[in-house]
């Protein structure tokens, strides 16, 4: 885990990947208790059997919106931003979804500093973000994570 302190230790990873987060497996579970906060229950995501005979992966797959909802925990494994009054995620932007991701998979976060610009004493941070699915090629997404950062003086 790579540890920020202040603005100048951030913008020394601008262009550079910062790290990558532990693999996470995608449970059929965590996808139903999406699927019942989220009110979205196609059965592509909640069905095993009508998906295992009817769908075209043969399996439920996580819905796009809970693997860009593990930004935050899985970015909390690769960097520990310190001394900040707040953090806020600020937006996507340029997302893409490459593939879906196969309940039962195991998935990670790439993250490289695009680029931090000082606001008048908050860091603007674009991550380029790559949600990575174990042992295939194509990721999940690839995406621009805006966050906003206000370090302490």
């Amino acid at each position: 885990m790579v540890i920020i302190n202040n603005f100048d230790e951030y913008k020394a990873f601008e262009g550079k990947e910062i790290g990558v987060s532990d693999w996470h497996t995608i449970t059929q579970e965590q996808i139903n208790r999406f699927a019942d906060a989220t009110i979205d229950h196609q059965w592509i995501h909640t069905d095993p059997e009508k998906a295992k005979k009817e769908g075209p992966f043969k399996n439920t797959i996580a819905h796009g919106y809970l693997t860009l909802s593990m930004i935050p925990h899985l970015w909390d494994q690769i960097a520990e931003v310190r001394n900040i009054k707040m953090l806020i995620n600020y937006g996507i932007e340029n997302l893409r979804f490459g593939q879906p991701v196969l309940v039962d998979s195991d998935v990670r976060l790439k993250a490289k500093l695009k680029s931090i610009t000082n606001l008048r004493g908050i860091a603007k941070v674009v991550i380029a973000a790559t949600f990575e699915i174990q042992d295939n090629p194509k990721p999940a997404y690839t995406a621009d994570v805006v966050f906003l950062y206000h370090f302490n003086d």
